[in-house]
């Protein structure tokens, strides 16, 4: 009888102040915040020099996810760089209320 009283006592207290608090707001409030997190998922992936090369990244939200891409550089011909060529560039998807990356890519 004892040895099932304690086991309920533990696992009163385990459920009482094992909960794990809600934070409050979103992981990914903002733009900055859903490039910070898709750099820091593709740099492992892609290499630091592969992701510098594509900045600036854009993001934008649809719905409660954050799309975020780097932008395509190529050498225009005349010393300069343009975004008109063939290429890809890196491309992460981020659960707004979570920061789960949903799907992560690179064009080809």
């Amino acid at each position: 009888m004892r040895t099932y009283a304690a086991f309920a006592i533990l696992l009163i207290v385990t459920i009482v102040f094992g909960q794990s608090k809600r934070h409050k707001g979103d992981p990914v409030p903002d733009s900055a915040t859903a490039i910070d997190v898709a750099e820091a998922a593709l740099v492992p992936v892609y290499g630091k020099k592969q992701i510098k090369s594509e900045e600036p990244f854009t993001a934008k939200l649809e719905g409660d996810v954050w799309s975020v891409s780097g932008t395509l550089h190529c050498p225009d011909g005349k010393g300069g760089a343009t975004t008109m060529c063939f290429g890809g560039v890196a491309m992460v998807r981020i659960s707004k209320v979570d920061g789960r990356i949903l799907s992560m890519g690179h064009g080809m």
